[in-house]
């Protein structure tokens, strides 16, 4: 199911086509090859990779989609080098601190999910306060996830069905998908319709793992930095020829 390296496809004018795809996660790989294939610093990349979400962002309201999450950085991310991880949060405090106004104006919501403890204390609080400041906006609910790994969402949920069922608020027999799902960091946030890997990997990586349990993949050899929204919209196109049973047979 790997695409092929998407040709560009038509702005339509500014105008709106939509592709039928609400929800589109995306997994953001590529930053530091296309830096190194330039002789540059992963940092570039990543700087660059930055730039990407912004048009991405603004983009996916004219093609339909509802909701955008993206896969900023792992649990296992922290395995990189000092100097990567450290310039990757500054990037992201000043990617919160530029864009919130922006965000903000163009009906942009922001969530975060993943595990915020260890992360810096000013970073916790940038993305408190966009949380809170673009809450009421619906144009598109964006999502991006930041120390966040799909085992260790399900290990967290599974601690605190544990803590309500000892303090006897809950029976294990009540535990259902639903509730489990009410557990996890996107309780608030439609399953994804459609998954996306840029860079040519061809695997998960721990993202999104109970919730994309039934969405479609899309693998792409494009690198992060290059994937730019007429990339997007071919993908989406390709989208709307696919069959989804969802465990079912068609009649």
């Amino acid at each position: 199911m790997t695409a092929t390296e998407p040709s560009p496809a038509p702005s339509g004018g500014g105008g709106v086509t939509d592709y039928g795809v609400p929800h589109v996660a995306i997994i953001m790989d590529g930053n530091g090859r296309w830096a190194k294939q330039r002789g540059w610093p992963r940092l570039v990349g990543h700087r660059k990779g930055a730039e990407r979400v912004k048009e991405i962002v603004r983009a996916c309201p004219d093609m339909g989609v509802k909701w955008l999450t993206v896969y900023a950085f792992s649990t296992e991310n922290w395995k990189r080098s000092t100097e990567e991880v450290l310039g990757l949060m500054s990037l992201f405090a000043r990617y919160i601190q530029r864009e919130a106004d922006a965000l903000s104006a163009e009906g942009v919501r922001m969530r975060f999910i993943g595990d915020r403890g260890p992360l810096d204390g000013k970073l916790r609080g940038l993305m408190d306060g966009i949380e809170a400041r673009t809450a009421m906006n619906t144009r598109l609910n964006l999502t991006v996830a930041i120390n966040y790994g799909g085992r260790d969402e399900l290990r967290r949920a599974a601690v605190s069905l544990a803590a309500e069922i000892a303090a006897g608020r809950l029976a294990p027999e009540a535990i259902t998908d639903a509730v489990i799902a009410s557990h996890l960091d996107t309780a608030e946030v439609p399953d994804p319709d459609l998954v996306i890997r840029t860079s040519g990997e061809t695997r998960t990586s721990n993202f999104l793992l109970w919730q994309a349990a039934y969405a479609e993949y899309e693998f792409t050899p494009t690198l992060w930095p290059d994937f730019n929204p007429a990339a997007l919209a071919a993908i989406l196109a390709q989208f709307g020829g696919r069959e989804r049973r969802f465990g079912g047979v068609k009649g």
